[in-house]
């Protein structure tokens, strides 16, 4: 049976812990490395992790690639953002093109950028884009609900966008594909991100809602009443990550939950983005905790609740830049420390080797 026929319930039951004696043996490699004791600090963990994911002393991530989940959103009716809804399918056009942020620090770690439709309001086709064979069509709906009077989406439809975001995963994966990153594309999508944020972390809203886009005061209190709105009108279970992400998500943080199940449940590395990328965590997390034995987190965004949600993880950013692009770009560079870390772990001689005088 092809993973294409998974219920979510056979996914999480799939999915195990890391096996810890593997840290262990990456620590012991560690301790031997021709410096003083774990010299290069969380270098060292990020290495460790990886071996203990990969189940090998040798791991390899040479073949990377982002799934940039795009979707647009019906709150933004409520003067949520600064840009208009049209920007979503253009800036799928400039990912395509290869001239967006991901596209170039993508470049510079040689991973690959797939974009996933999946629930743009326009229409592409995919016959007269560039790239087109980097451009996956798997639109659920044209945009979500408006999360401030109702539902956002059906359960159905928050179950089918987290599938399609496992199916297309474990596509990658199936393909030879050792460490995946998330991204995002969707006007208005740190409304929803900040809702579920909210809701799982039990932040005050003063805390977790930023200025997303930048919008002005007057589209900040916007944003603040429609999540507070949203909140109190669909009354999410916490304890039920497809309630949250029905009642206040969207469909690319749907599909980003179920990259990060695939990983998981095909024991490869995940690295996450920013704000929305960690909703979608936090909906995987939800589902099934152990996930984050697999998650990398990018970094920390300048988006105001990007830190609670990283702390409830209880995953610690590789960078903290100041950056609130998303789309993936946090998790590329962050690809380039990961890289450092195994390039020190495998290639750095041990004291034996290298015919040096042990600590005492």
């Amino acid at each position: 049976m092809g993973t294409d026929s998974f219920t979510l319930k056979e996914i999480i039951k799939g999915i195990k812990p890391v096996d810890e004696k593997w840290t262990e043996k990456a620590n012991e490699r560690t301790s031997q490395l021709v410096m003083p004791t774990r010299a290069l600090g969380r270098l060292h963990d990020i290495s460790e992790k990886i071996c203990a994911i990969c189940k090998t002393l040798k791991p390899s991530i040479n073949h990377k690639a982002f799934l940039v989940m795009a979707a647009d959103h019906g709150v933004v009716e409520e003067g949520v953002s600064a840009y208009p809804q049209e920007v979503t399918g253009e800036m799928i056009k400039t990912f395509l093109n290869g001239g967006a942020g991901i596209s170039v620090l993508a470049g510079q770690v040689h991973a690959d950028v797939f974009v996933v439709d999946m629930g743009i309001i326009a229409d592409l086709d995919p016959v007269s884009l560039n790239g087109k064979d980097r451009l996956f069509i798997h639109k659920i709906a044209r945009g979500t609900a408006n999360l401030s009077r109702g539902p956002a989406m059906t359960r159905e439809e928050a179950d089918k966008a987290i599938l399609t975001g496992f199916q297309l995963a474990t596509d990658l994966f199936s393909k030879g594909l050792e460490m995946l990153g998330t991204g995002d594309m969707g006007i208005g999508n740190t409304t929803p991100s900040a809702a579920i944020g909210a809701v799982f972390t039990k932040t005050a809203l003063e805390e977790m809602v930023g200025r997303g886009t930048g919008v002005n005061d007057d589209g900040f209190l916007k944003k603040q009443t429609a999540i507070q709105k949203g909140i109190e009108v669909n009354q999410p279970d916490s304890n039920d990550g497809l309630d949250v992400l029905s009642k206040l998500g969207g469909f690319e943080i749907g599909g980003i939950a179920g990259c990060i199940l695939a990983g998981a449940y095909h024991g490869r590395p995940v690295v996450i983005d920013g704000f929305i990328s960690t909703a979608g965590a936090l909906v995987a997390h939800s589902l099934c905790p152990v996930v984050t034995d697999y998650l990398f987190a990018g970094h920390c965004s300048e988006e105001t609740g990007h830190r609670a949600m990283l702390k409830y993880l209880g995953l610690e950013p590789i960078l903290d830049l100041g950056m609130r692009l998303g789309e993936g770009s946090g998790g590329a560079l962050a690809m380039g420390i990961i890289e450092g870390a195994l390039k020190i772990f495998t290639d750095m001689l041990t004291f034996d080797q290298a015919g040096v005088s042990h600590k005492q």
